[in-house]
């Protein structure tokens, strides 16, 4: 198996967490290929001497010439990786130098074991849907594993949504926008916006309104295979078209996007000893009491 690594060249600790996982590799001579900008910080750093042999690639080089993909840096690291690789459907191990995680899962004291782990094929691979969005105002397709969002743009007025699923007329709905979210992008912006959590095996797509303007308006579960169509007719300003939140433009309205899933789906490599809803409790601090840790 050859390994790529790649990471997010702000992150504080990225390069001791580099060094340390091509250090293993070496040991147990096992192949592998860094992107070539984190072996430029490599190489003028105390490890330089550690991959002084080492193959470097560029980032959209890197996903074909390995069998996995670490990704060193966070779930937007994570986020941004999965549409880099696309359709050629590389293995993606999260390694978590951020906050949350719920996408990079594996911490920093995990590194090790999980090294072993793959070295000795103990982990799965698990699929996620990915979303294609589309409009006749730009050619490139946006991707995304969260979530496609489509929003007021900073107004303080709010927007009429017309939304229709397989051409069948849903609701038009009046608020902030909407979220068009993944199961993996309910634990992110729409679990903020009042969504229900959908479990990675499931294969749909949660509409959910932004702040609506009606009480009674509540998110809507669709199955993946839905071809979801979002029309604003008249906007006295732009709308904001954007992919996971790292992908934005900005639309002129009268409009029309279409969202389904992608042609392909993301493979994230995961542990065989830790659960998605393990994953749930750690994150979310379930069945934590909190005002106790405040005493202690």
């Amino acid at each position: 198996m050859k390994f790529g690594i790649i990471g997010n060249l702000e992150k504080d600790r990225l390069l001791d967490v580099a060094a340390s996982i091509v250090r293993r590799l070496v040991d147990e001579k096992m192949e592998f290929v860094l992107h070539n900008e984190l072996a430029r910080k490599l190489g003028r750093s105390e490890h330089r001497r550690l991959i002084r042999d080492s193959q470097s690639l560029s980032e959209l080089k890197l996903p074909s010439a390995c069998d996995m993909l670490i990704a060193l840096g966070g779930d937007g690291t994570m986020l941004r990786m999965t549409r880099l690789v696309g359709e050629r459907r590389t293995p993606i191990l999260g390694v978590n130098l951020g906050k949350l995680g719920f996408l990079a899962e594996v911490s920093i004291e995990e590194i090790d074991s999980c090294i072993t782990d793959i070295l000795k094929g103990k982990y799965f691979l698990q699929e996620r849907t990915l979303l294609e969005a589309k409009t006749k105002a730009f050619t490139t397709p946006f991707f995304a594993l969260n979530d496609v969002v489509l929003d007021k743009a900073g107004s303080a007025r709010v927007v009429d949504i017309e939304t229709y699923v397989n051409n069948e007329y849903l609701a038009t709905f009046t608020g902030d926008g909407i979220i068009l979210s993944t199961p993996t992008g309910s634990t992110a912006y729409a679990l903020s916006n009042g969504g229900p959590i959908v479990t990675p095996s499931n294969r749909t797509i949660t509409i959910s309104p932004i702040c609506p303007h009606t009480l009674t308006v509540r998110p809507v579960i669709v199955p993946d295979e839905s071809v979801i169509i979002l029309r604003v007719r008249r906007s006295q300003r732009k709308l904001h078209l954007t992919a996971d939140g790292q992908l934005e433009r900005l639309l002129s309205a009268p409009l029309e996007v279409e969202v389904r899933h992608a042609a392909f789906r993301a493979q994230l490599v995961k542990r065989v000893n830790t659960t998605y809803y393990d994953l749930l409790r750690q994150k979310l601090n379930w069945g934590k009491d909190v005002r106790q840790e405040k005493h202690t």
